[in-house]
């Protein structure tokens, strides 16, 4: 079931809202035993084959979590039992995600059956939906038991924990204090007009960046990347922002909508997107973009990593920590690899092709350089003369910042969109201008891609979709985020500055409330067919 179907917007959400706040004023655990259904409910609509696998799973961890908790801290067995049921999780997630990848590659390496014969066998293995996601949420919670943090464990409020629909499909990855603290509150099931206000606005703006803007860019995309080896300058270059912002609202139209989802049952999620392309590096991007995962990589791979590359270090003398960062040595393996070794396993998060580990280790590349560069000017004694706060200088060093992490976040995305290396690298060889570059008379597209477009293209021509790029750009680059219009009512964990002139500002008013309908009717209009999320298929 998609969030942006008239099923869950006219059969799903008013039912399961109303059954929760109704049961939720005689008691909680019906309410949270409610909760959990609708999300079964939700979950299986699309294919129900898969719920077994979601509750085995559900239950596999949260019994190994118990019995992870009562061995003896720091003993061998408790650490046996962790990585037991960790490998039992990946290779849930290897039959799922990676093994027809690997298989195929085998079969192509040694030649020892067709090909054909191995994909026709592969063709049936169907990925299931959010898999990567509640496997991961889960092995946090056993880390997190392993390392003492899980206090207290409840059946019903770990089920709720993993299965509430809002983030169960595509995130955001959540902590199980964030989540579970919620649940635990009984004020939590009681209805409040403001939850359900805030959130329908929230859910709104979301539907509108998935519907009106996403969406509409997406024929673009794919066209492009349906046939990189032709494209020329222009063209390439048009693709892959194209692609880029797509992205970027899809995305974010899903985030926003799961927030505010989740906000009409009284609960609040950690902000999981923050204007990314507002970057100035790509430190900076990654901790806007997909805000969860960046947490959660950080907390369980890059941290663990480093800490035991620093322990090392410091048994045999070496310096660490910011000393280790000023000789070339010290930095590559304190830094550098702990970096690559995150990255690359957050590109293979993404899927089993090649083009999603090159995906990582380049975003390894820039922040290792972006890291590198912040040591040596924290080194350097500090520069005079530079420009006021806030001068033109600064202002246009910023501008230049935000543009080159735009641009390298394109190239990454070459990869992360094409259907493999060789396409990527065709499409990045098109923005360079190896291909040629058009003239001015020569439409958008080439007459290869005709047929993906069925013609309409050509009453469209390049010059509206400059424009619609344009546009897509500005309200990026431009324009407040949903968290920051709504300000003090955003339903984020975080709280949002509150810069925004009044009239701007999000508050409860009959004002408000037509827009929002308003905006809400023209994205019903353009719900022809369900587009699902882009983060459906990771």
């Amino acid at each position: 079931m998609l969030f942006n179907s008239f099923i869950f917007l006219t059969l799903f959400l008013p039912p399961a809202l109303a059954g929760y706040y109704l049961l939720g004023r005689r008691t909680p655990r019906a309410a949270a035993a409610w909760l959990c259904g609708v999300s079964i409910v939700f979950y299986g609509w699309w294919t129900p084959a898969f719920v077994g696998l979601l509750l085995g799973s559900i239950a596999f961890n949260y019994a190994m979590s118990h019995v992870i908790a009562a061995a003896p801290v720091n003993s061998a067995r408790r650490r046996w039992l962790l990585h037991l049921a960790i490998i039992a999780d990946l290779a849930l997630l290897v039959r799922y995600k990676y093994l027809a990848s690997l298989l195929t590659a085998l079969v192509h390496a040694s030649g020892i059956v067709p090909a054909g014969w191995l994909a026709q066998g592969m063709h049936d293995v169907v990925l299931p939906l959010g898999i990567s996601f509640f496997t991961f949420t889960q092995i946090g919670y056993l880390l997190d038991c392993n390392a003492g943090i899980v206090k207290e464990r409840d059946a019903l409020g770990y089920m709720q924990f993993v299965t509430f629909f809002p983030h169960l499909i595509a995130g955001p990855i959540l902590h199980h204090k964030e989540m579970m603290t919620h649940f635990a509150q009984p004020e939590t099931y009681r209805l409040r007009a403001e939850n359900l206000s805030v959130g329908a606005f929230m859910f709104t703006i979301g539907l509108a960046k998935k519907v009106l803007l996403a969406d509409t860019i997406a024929p673009y995309a794919d066209a492009g990347f349906a046939a990189p080896h032709e494209l020329q300058w222009l063209a390439a270059w048009a693709t892959c922002l194209a692609y880029a912002l797509q992205l970027y609202f899809d995305f974010s139209g899903y985030s926003d909508m799961a927030m505010g989802l989740a906000k009409m049952f009284g609960v609040r999620f950690p902000l999981n997107f923050n204007s990314p392309f507002k970057a100035a590096s790509i430190i900076d991007f990654w901790q806007r973009w997909h805000m969860t995962l960046t947490r959660y990589l950080t907390a369980y791979l890059y941290y663990p990593m480093a800490m035991r590359i620093n322990r090392s270090r410091a048994s045999r003398g070496l310096p660490i920590g910011r000393h280790a960062q000023r000789s070339l040595s010290g930095f590559l393996s304190t830094v550098a690899v702990p970096t690559f070794y995150t990255m690359a396993l957050a590109g293979m998060w993404h899927g089993a092709g090649w083009q999603y580990l090159i995906y990582g280790l380049l975003h390894g590349t820039y922040l290792a350089v972006n890291h590198a560069y912040r040591a040596r000017r924290a080194a350097a004694p500090s520069a005079t003369g530079t420009a006021s706060k806030g001068g033109f200088g600064e202002r246009a060093r910023h501008v230049g910042n935000v543009l080159l992490t735009f641009t390298t976040v394109l190239v990454a995305f070459a990869f992360f969109r094409a259907h493999g290396v060789g396409d990527a690298l065709a499409l990045l060889q098109g923005m360079a201008g190896l291909h040629g570059i058009e003239s001015p008379e020569w439409p958008a597209w080439g007459t290869a891609n005709m047929d993906v477009f069925d013609g309409w293209h050509l009453v469209m021509g390049r010059s509206t979709l400059a424009l619609q790029l344009g546009v897509l750009l500005a309200i990026a680059w431009g324009m407040p985020n949903s968290h920051q219009l709504m300000g003090r009512f955003s339903p984020a964990l975080e709280r949002a500055a509150e810069r925004l002139p009044s009239a701007l500002a999000w508050r409860p008013s009959l004002r408000w409330t037509l827009v929002m309908f308003g905006v809400l009717a023209v994205c019903l209009a353009q719900l022809h067919g369900e587009v699902r999320f882009l983060y459906f298929q990771f």
